[in-house]
């Protein structure tokens, strides 16, 4: 049996500044270095996407840190996408229940953000999109907010509104089409989907970033970039930068 080893080398980001963020609409950048993307304001809508694009044909996992604020009332969350609309870094979907994401009817043409995948962190019920009485997590896709399936570690006392900031991140796997999604040391998804050819059409550079929006209910929400890192397999062992 041939034995054949992998050496697998991680490129490390740990400061991206907050003048690599193109940002659109309510967000701004924040004195400790953080984005928030709505003020606790009603009818909000803030995004803010990196300026480098993803490269889909390498692994990577991004590492952040995400406040939803402190009204248990609050709404309506934060969305991570990953996407390749026509308007790149102008892209956006509806405020509200949609997130700065995705359209109010699921069946039907609207403005949003596709293609895409996305990750919501949904602080509001809204029975439309098909949500839970508590706070949850979900995978998306194409401009979609409604969903089967969610995570809410089993309780319908779940809450995100807690006026403390959670850790996530998001790693994918281009060999195994494995995408994984941690919140506060938690597994909240995994899923395997060829994001390549199955949602961005062959295409492997990609764009990635944040939305948020509030309603009538609303609160302060902003998002802390902590380490960004590609991880390369090279039996040449030869170490490429960025």
């Amino acid at each position: 049996m041939i034995m054949r080893t992998l050496i697998t080398i991680i490129l490390l980001w740990p400061t991206l500044s907050w003048g690599q963020f193109h940002m659109i609409g309510d967000s701004e950048r924040m004195p400790d270095g953080c984005i928030m993307l709505t003020p606790d304001f009603p009818y909000s809508e803030g995004l803010a996407y990196y300026q480098d694009r993803l490269d889909l044909s390498q692994h990577f996992q991004i590492e952040f840190d995400i406040y939803f604020g402190d009204k248990d009332n609050g709404a309506d969350g934060i969305v991570f996408v990953v996407h390749n609309d026509v308007r790149e870094y102008q892209a956006y979907g509806n405020w509200g229940e949609c997130m700065g994401y995705g359209r109010f009817n699921p069946f039907s043409p609207g403005n949003s953000i596709d293609p895409s995948i996305a990750i919501e962190f949904d602080t509001y019920q809204n029975y439309r999109q098909n949500d839970p009485i508590s706070d949850h997590i979900a995978y998306l896709e194409n401009g979609v907010n409604m969903h089967e399936s969610y995570w809410n570690d089993n309780s319908e006392d779940y809450n995100l509104e807690d006026d403390y900031l959670h850790s996530f991140f998001f790693r994918w796997n281009p060999e195994t089409f494995e995408i994984k999604v941690f919140l506060d040391g938690q597994e909240v998804y995994s899923g395997r989907r060829d994001l390549i050819n199955d949602i961005f059409g062959g295409n492997t550079q990609v764009i990635w970033g944040f939305t948020a929006s509030t309603g009538r209910e609303h609160n302060l929400q902003y998002f802390c970039l902590k380490r960004f890192a590609m991880e390369y397999r090279d039996e040449d062992l030869k170490l490429r930068s960025k």
